[in-house]
């Protein structure tokens, strides 16, 4: 994307976290790899960096030290794929917050593997601990995702038995994702957005529900808490022609025999563990096997 063709808009480059991190945790290698990844952003002149989806902060500190020194005065935004409690590694998630502000980041926050209100009770943590802290220039990002995962456990909605193919039923609503769009702009976060799960119309109820803080513009297709719908032909589509409706509605599933929560794989293994170390071949059958047999394990222990 071109830097001068965007219409008024920022470029944004990208970085996440990489397999060196999890296979050697050797700093020099990791910043090594990121200021490669960052020579185009630095060519093209992006206006910003973002810096998203990092389970381990010092990872993300790294990173965000890499763009410091190898992108001087580029403002750099930074999540953690995390939850409310702390990152994968025991790091407070207020904790993580503070490190992320004190390596340079300019924006910090939360992205994926959580649905908005649990990435939102993770970002609070981090405002909290932040503004303690005496970082009053930092500003603050949440992008979650478009997934209910009341039963996600540390590692979010990959640890799912639904993840990655079966997740629909999960989907939010609109008017979730208006009221999450409320809380957290109630909660000093200015940075809202989305991550996987989210649809266009989930955007769009973001920017219907902050119309007013936005300079009163409206989105094409606003539901207006379906006020459109005083003129259905049946009274009781009409009666629900109401903001009170909606964000009181407890939507059904449709599936009678699904259960509400399912059970979250914990297997417990992150950066430094020989089943997450990764290399450029193939998948070999013994690794494959390795990792049935760790999982029958795992089972086997939780009877």
């Amino acid at each position: 994307v071109s830097t001068q063709s965007t219409g008024g808009g920022l470029v944004a480059g990208g970085l996440s976290q990489t397999p060196t991190y999890i296979t050697t945790l050797n700093k020099d290698l990791v910043k090594a790899e990121v200021k490669k990844q960052l020579e185009v952003f630095k060519t093209e002149g992006v206006d910003l960096m973002i810096c998203e989806y990092y389970e381990h902060v010092e990872e993300a500190e790294w990173h965000v030290e890499a763009v410091k020194e190898f992108m001087p005065g580029v403002p750099v935004c930074v999540s953690l794929c995390i939850n409310e409690t702390s990152d994968v590694h025991g790091v407070p998630t207020g904790e993580c917050g503070v490190k992320l502000a004190r390596a340079g980041a300019d924006v910090v926050g939360i992205n994926c593997h959580f649905d908005p209100f649990r990435c939102l009770a993770a970002t609070k943590e981090m405002v909290a601990a932040v503004k303690k802290a005496g970082f009053d220039k930092v500003h603050f990002m949440i992008q979650p995702l478009g997934y209910m995962t009341p039963d996600a456990s540390v590692q979010g909605f990959i640890d799912l038995p639904e993840f990655p193919f079966a997740l629909e039923p999960r989907v939010c609503t609109r008017f979730e994702m208006m009221r999450y769009a409320r809380e957290a702009y109630d909660a000093g976060i200015r940075f809202i957005g989305g991550c996987c799960g989210f649809e266009p119309y989930h955007i769009r109820a973001l920017s219907e529900e902050l119309s007013k803080e936005r300079g009163g513009y409206m989105p094409v297709g606003a539901v207006n808490y379906g006020k459109f719908l005083e003129k259905h032909t049946k009274p009781w589509v009409r009666a629900r022609a109401s903001k009170e409706y909606w964000q009181t509605l407890k939507p059904g599933t449709g599936r009678p025999y699904s259960a509400s929560l399912s059970r979250s794989d914990q297997w417990g293994v992150t950066a430094g563990h020989e089943l997450v170390k990764q290399h450029e071949e193939e998948t070999t059958k013994e690794e494959l096997e390795s990792g049935l047999a760790f999982k029958k394990q795992i089972m086997k222990e939780a009877i």
